[in-house]
């Protein structure tokens, strides 16, 4: 893997050449390349010379590039390119990799690429696209390995050998009977170290963990990361084998969703393009409605500052003076206990049946927080806040109860309404730090404001 910066020197290396009309170095320089890094290279690319490097690209390589080249350029490039270019790289593409291609294109090129498409090859696309959103259906492969179970080891060998090079994995294989349904699979290593007449069936494993096309795709990849598979069976209604999700699409599944949390929890509205290629409009209105609501929400905050303003510069203006602290610190304790849970949720470590469980581990845990955070904050205002404010005892003592309090209720909220949101159907991530600090916000200056108006009045 190249570092960035050796990427772009490629990149303007390739640009050079082509002002030269040095197409020979150029192909050399490329063909020699990784599929990622070449997609890295053709980014920096412009796009009067994008096609015309491209097309210096050997098919096959060019095929495993134009996969890990963003949606734009894809479109770029299948405009420029005539019908026979089209079918070239159709051909050399695996078939959950097209309907990737698909899904993101707009209905013209849709069609461009169908027109081209054999017959067999469009039922399946249209078979896949047909599945619900985010469902195991959409991210399958119908290109697998199936063998029989009365094959022998040497039979076995003859199909990889006849069918493995249209297939995207054969290092497992599956097992199926008349009716296609699914009752084992072999491995490659198992086919290698059996005789040569052994039987399928004496040496296939008979427990095969599988999914249904509909079940979430997010669920399939987390049972594959659960397991370490490189490939997982799908199956219909009538537990028969329709495709496989290989571990490649797993892992994309997973990296999309650590995406979309990220930017849940940072209150931005997900977005799946690359930062520079998303328009200033586009970042705008992903994160105005957003901003709006937490400024509403945060609303009440003010409202209950002024309600206890008066009350509290009265009592002494320290009191008021350490709000933001206190603010800060519930709504950092909060984020603390949410980004925890939503990641344990996320990794189906943790369920909403925990939520007791869950509650009083962080009660633990605030407990002791509470204590040190408390006992620092009381030294801290009477050590070095009172050297330049003289400092009253109960007024430090008021702020550090009420610090110790507040991060104890912030722990509580933060564990707890992930998983209930989870519980109701919502996201967790939707409910992370934004508006639990907003929450705690609230209730912290709520409870600060009584306890001074308890030890102080």
């Amino acid at each position: 893997m190249l570092e960035k910066d050796e990427l772009i020197d490629i990149a303007q290396k390739v640009e050079h050449c082509l002002e030269q009309k040095n197409f020979a170095e150029t192909k050399m320089l490329l063909s020699e390349m990784n599929a990622v890094d070449l997609a890295e290279v053709l980014y920096e690319i412009s796009d009067d010379k994008l096609a015309i490097v491209y097309r210096l690209l050997p098919k096959e390589l060019a095929a495993e590039t134009f996969v890990e080249m963003d949606a734009e350029q894809q479109e770029f490039l299948l405009n420029k390119f005539n019908d026979k270019e089209i079918k070239d790289i159709l051909s050399e593409l695996f078939l959950d990799d097209t309907v990737d291609i698909i899904e993101e294109m707009p209905a013209a090129i849709v069609k461009k690429i169908l027109a081209q498409a054999d017959k067999e090859t469009r039922d399946s696309i249209n078979a896949i696209l047909s599945y619900p959103e985010d469902s195991a259906g959409t991210i399958m492969t119908t290109e697998y390995v199936n063998l029989k179970a009365h094959y022998t080891v040497k039979e076995a060998f003859e199909r990889i050998r006849k069918t493995g090079p249209d297939k995207e994995t054969i290092y497992i294989c599956f097992v199926t009977d008349q009716s296609r349904k699914l009752v084992g699979l072999v491995s490659v290593k198992d086919l290698l170290l059996a005789s040569q007449d052994d039987k399928i069936a004496d040496i296939m494993e008979t427990s095969v963990i599988r999914v249904n096309t509909h079940a979430d795709k997010e669920y399939v990849a987390h049972e594959m990361q659960r397991y370490g598979f490189l490939s997982m069976a799908v199956v219909d209604k009538e537990d028969r084998l329709v495709g496989i999700v290989t571990v490649d699409d797993a892992m994309d599944v997973l990296r999309e969703e650590n995406d979309e949390d990220f930017s849940k929890m940072s209150a931005v509205t997900p977005s799946d393009r690359p930062y520079f290629k998303t328009s200033v409009w586009k970042i705008f209105l992903n994160r105005l409605p957003w901003l709006l609501l937490l400024m509403v929400s945060a609303t009440f905050t003010s409202l209950i500052i002024s309600a206890y303003e008066d009350v509290l510069l009265g009592l002494s203006v320290t009191l008021f003076a350490c709000v933001p602290m206190l603010m800060d610190t519930g709504g950092n304790a909060g984020s603390q206990s949410s980004v925890t849970i939503i990641r344990s949720i996320a990794l189906g470590e943790t369920y909403p049946r925990d939520v007791l469980k869950v509650v009083w581990r962080e009660f633990c845990v605030s407990l002791m927080l509470g204590v040190v955070m408390g006992v620092v904050c009381f030294a801290k205002l009477m050590l070095i806040d009172s050297l330049y404010n003289p400092m009253n005892v109960y007024v430090a003592l008021t702020v550090s109860i009420a610090l110790f309090i507040t991060i104890v209720i912030a722990k509580l909220i933060g564990s707890s309404l992930p998983l209930l949101a989870k519980a109701i159907k919502l996201d967790p991530a939707v409910v992370a730090s934004p508006f639990i600090t907003t929450i705690v916000d609230a209730l912290s200056l709520i409870i600060y404001s009584n306890i001074a108006l308890g030890l102080l009045s």
